[in-house]
């Protein structure tokens, strides 16, 4: 039964709806975001940030939701049950997306909203909260995932006269010349900067 102060009382659910699809592509437009559309209903939109450069993530319409989905890192090389921790502890504090693992032990960002989120004010907001959840964890999660290899990749680089530009935020650790190894614990670093 339709509510009968509703504009669209008595027509057919749907009947004027914008096909999930198109809203989504829509709301994408009306933002000013550049995407790329592969396969109906499908969108990937690039989201740019400042410690992680680049956030893929796909936007799908499915049958009676919108899926979310973002790469934010690959398995650990170490550390594997700090670093699922640490994103675990983040997930009770997030919107919409949460951090989760494939098979694999890559980690991403994932969410399931009802297709009715598909407006441009809801997916401003979930692209947001990639965003923010991807930009902001990211370096810690290198340190506590990568610490090894980026001070292998931070020596090399020293030695061959290449640039330290990407590596400057794991200074603290991956620097030779930097404070002592190991002093610091990466989480009560991120804290004590938040």
């Amino acid at each position: 039964m339709t509510a009968p102060n509703r504009p669209d009382a008595g027509r057919d659910a749907g009947q004027d709806a914008e096909p999930p699809a198109a809203a989504i592509a829509a709301a994408l437009t009306e933002l000013g975001l550049s995407y790329e559309n592969p396969s109906p209903g499908a969108y990937l939109v690039k989201l740019e940030g400042q410690h992680k450069l680049a956030t893929m993530t796909w936007l799908i319409a499915g049958a009676h939701s919108l899926h979310v989905e973002a790469f934010f890192c690959r398995g650990p090389d170490e550390n594997h049950e700090r670093l699922y921790r640490f994103l675990l502890e983040r997930n009770g504090r997030t919107y919409g997306v949460h951090f989760a693992i494939d098979s694999m032990g890559d980690v991403y960002l994932v969410g399931r909203l009802p297709l009715a989120a598909a407006g441009p004010d809801e997916i401003d907001r979930i692209l947001g909260c990639v965003l923010s959840y991807a930009d902001e964890n990211f370096d810690i999660a290198l340190e506590l995932g990568f610490a090894s290899a980026i001070r292998r990749e931070w020596a090399w680089r020293a030695k061959n006269g290449e640039s330290l530009a990407n590596l400057r935020a794991f200074a603290r650790f991956a620097d030779p010349e930097a404070a002592p190894r190991g002093t610091a614990d990466p989480e009560q670093t991120r804290n004590t900067r938040q």
